[in-house]
């Protein structure tokens, strides 16, 4: 049987809490000005029900962003066997004075407490305002390559079961 890959619920599987806790960066991708498509690697907080992005007020991907734009993130590991989170949704900008919490708690998961509050410090000096990026999940694909794995795979699987079987789906 297929995977349910486009259920929210996917994002209680523990192999997804690790992915969202982990200190790998997200890839984001989104639609630019002219039509084409963007990835960038950038640090996430997940929240509990958006994954949640800081970034300066002069970022460039802030000129193609608008509230209600559809995009997607990918968080997965580069060691066999692979984990995959993919997030596709609906995305909120807003403005915070200072550094965004969601960034100093991401800073301080990836860089650790020492490093993370050094680079914050710096950081406060350049960048007096911020900008989130809310990310509300609408589709959740997940692959473990253990029990979950890509369609096409998961197909010739069942089709390679089924052929032993003799054919029988009994």
């Amino acid at each position: 049987m297929t995977s349910d890959q486009g259920n929210i619920g996917l994002l209680r599987e523990p192999v997804a809490q690790r992915l969202l806790q982990s200190s790998i960066p997200a890839r984001f991708a989104y639609q630019w000005t002219d039509g084409t498509p963007r990835v960038v690697p950038i640090g996430f907080h997940w929240n509990g029900e958006e994954v949640v992005l800081g970034t300066p007020m002069d970022a460039p991907k802030l000129k193609a962003l608008r509230d209600g734009q559809m995009v997607a993130l990918c968080i997965d590991t580069d060691a066999m066997p692979y984990q995959v989170l993919e997030i596709r949704g609906m995305i909120r900008l807003d403005v915070v004075e200072g550094i965004a919490p969601e960034y100093k708690l991401m800073t301080q998961r990836t860089l650790g407490v020492e490093a993370g509050q050094a680079w914050l410090t710096n950081l406060a000096l350049i960048c007096p305002r911020m900008t989130r990026v809310f990310v509300r999940p609408t589709w959740v694909g997940l692959l473990d390559f253990e029990t979950r794995f890509p369609s096409a795979i998961e197909r010739a699987m069942e089709a390679a079961s089924a052929g032993a079987n003799g054919g029988s789906t009994a």
